[in-house]
């Protein structure tokens, strides 16, 4: 497979998994009755701060859990201010790639710094994406082809879904030089059971349903095959006479007295082939129609194709994207009706997010989009959920300094409306990246609270999400069973914690195997063995994700 190389790349390809594990910290909430400091339990997020840290932090609770990702990364036009931008030189780039990179990242072009910055992002945004899940990707030619190499090394070649051209812009852009770009490209990968849940039927397929009878609105599709494949010595047993009795209008595969015989030709006379088998012709024999087709003087047959309940109204997606729901103008106008002109540059439209999430997301999936932006994507799981009464959430990550004042903003005043905007309901809390759980040396970091380790500890042994429920004033250690381990954290801010016969006696849930993390541990091994007991030294035992 080609791979793509860059300068800094050998550095970049595993800097994923140094990012240092750093806790989520809430600091408010919010509903349609305003902001409060106390927590309301609402599943959609707005994390302000560096998209890598925040993804890593993701993990525990959603590893393998997002079903819809859509990011719009910047594109290194040269031109943009964003701060992986070479041409500006921001203190927090030039930090992060002398960590991840060293003295090689003074010599970067500004394609090395963008695809210095997006590896890794994407490496954990792969992690956090579930099995049947889909990443939707904005793109322009700046980088879209480095885009879809490294899609492909993360994603794996197959992985490749599509890419569509979203026209954004109808005119074009009068001031390219050589063709006016009317259009930007959308990637999208996904993991290896992703099924496509289609797209709403556009309104002008349903123009074509002209025709009704006693089972609803439909069109006539011909029942000739049509393109490659088509003749008869391509599929014999499709090429067979189906008879048609004038004055009954009755069809038949049997001949009889007086009945036409039709047979599936080809528009240079030669024999072709019909799209159905004899056996289905029987089964589905109430759908078909003959008409006369005048230009040939002589009866051909047509399939009743009927439109669809409203539900399942569902088509694929084509591979350009067009209509005023795509269009820049369209983000930009939305923006300033709901936050005033000027707030943010080129957000893009909500269409674009709930076209990729119809595809992608049911009712209740979670949406990621880590380049959050204007909260374009928050916008659009809202719209849907009072559309279809679904139940998705959001994680928006944004670590610029308007996650506040626009992101955050943005999706408040969509949640509870006012001016010309009408509120959709909702809610979200607001974090901010907090604290790491190790310090220099690998020292674990006093600040953080034993339920916060609890769950990070439960991630990295069992692979899932920690919930606080599990435990029990009568057993306080324990974290949990899988299969067959029974986990147990014995620590304390203020106590030495020793793993002795004393503490033997917390021990009330049978299992074939225990793991118990501890400061110390005073039992030999042949008592552990006995107990069928693994210790765990807090914090050099302590799994680094």
């Amino acid at each position: 497979m080609p791979t793509l190389e860059w300068i800094g790349k050998d550095k970049i390809v595993s800097y994923h998994q140094k990012v240092p594990y750093r806790f989520l910290e809430r600091k408010y909430s919010f509903d349609e009755g305003g902001s409060k400091k106390e927590d309301n339990g609402s599943g959609n997020m707005i994390i302000r701060g560096d998209n890598l840290e925040a993804l890593k932090s993701l993990l525990p609770q959603y590893t393998a859990s997002v079903k819809c990702i859509y990011i719009d990364p910047p594109y290194n036009t040269g031109n943009e201010k964003w701060i992986y931008n070479d041409n500006v030189n921001d203190p927090r780039m030039r930090k992060w790639l002398g960590e991840a990179v060293g003295k090689e990242g003074e010599d970067l072009s500004r394609h090395d710094k963008w695809l210095c910055m997006m590896y890794p992002r994407l490496r954990l945004l792969e992690k956090l994406m579930a099995p049947d899940g889909a990443i939707f990707i904005s793109i322009d030619n700046n980088e879209k082809f480095n885009l879809k190499l490294i899609c492909d090394e993360i994603f794996g070649p197959s992985g490749f879904v599509a890419d569509i051209a979203v026209i954004n812009n109808l005119k074009g852009r009068s001031d390219d030089k050589y063709i006016a770009t009317a259009h930007e490209s959308l990637l999208i990968y996904q993991k290896g059971s992703f099924v496509t849940r289609g797209v709403s039927l556009p309104e002008e397929y349903e123009k074509e349903y002209k025709l009704s009878d006693e089972k609803g609105r439909y069109r006539l599709l011909g029942l000739r095959k049509r393109g490659s494949n088509a003749r008869e010595k391509d599929r014999p047993n499709l090429f067979y006479p189906i008879y048609y009795q004038e004055a009954s209008g009755k069809l038949s595969l049997e001949p009889a007295d007086g009945a036409v015989e039709i047979l599936p030709k080809l528009s240079n006379g030669e024999n072709g082939t019909w799209r159905w088998g004899k056996s289905t012709v029987l089964e589905r024999i109430s759908e078909l129609e003959v008409r006369l087709v005048k230009k040939r003087m002589e009866y051909d047959i047509f399939q009743k194709d009927y439109l669809e309940r409203e539900e399942k109204r569902r088509v694929k997606p084509k591979s350009f994207w067009s209509g005023s729901e795509f269009a820049s103008e369209t983000g930009t106008l939305e923006i300033k009706s709901i936050l005033g002109k000027g707030q943010f540059d080129t957000p893009k439209p909500v269409g674009i997010v709930e076209y990729c999430l119809q595809q992608a997301a049911d009712k209740d999936s979670i949406v990621l989009d880590s380049f959050a932006g204007s909260g374009t994507t928050a916008h659009a799981v809202l719209d849907m959920n009072r559309k279809d009464g679904g139940n998705r959430k959001f994680i928006l990550v944004e670590m610029m300094d308007y996650a506040e004042n626009v992101t955050a903003e943005r999706v408040k005043r969509v949640i509870s409306g006012g001016g010309k905007t009408e509120g959709l309901g909702g809610d979200f809390s607001f974090y901010e990246i907090g604290e790491p759980l190790f310090l220099d040396g690998g020292r674990l970091n006093s600040q953080i609270d034993e339920e916060r380790l609890k769950e990070y500890i439960w991630y990295t042994e069992a692979g899932g999400f920690f919930e606080k429920t599990r435990g029990d004033e009568n057993l306080p250690f324990y974290l949990g069973k899988n299969k067959g381990t029974a986990y147990y954290l014995y620590h304390t801010k203020e106590q030495d914690a020793v793993l002795d016969y004393n503490f033997l006696t917390n021990i009330r849930e049978r299992a074939e195997h225990y793991v118990i993390y501890a400061d110390r541990c005073s039992l030999s091994e042949a008592e552990l063995s006995e107990y069928q007991i693994t210790f765990k030294k807090v914090p050099r035992d302590i799994k680094r994700i």
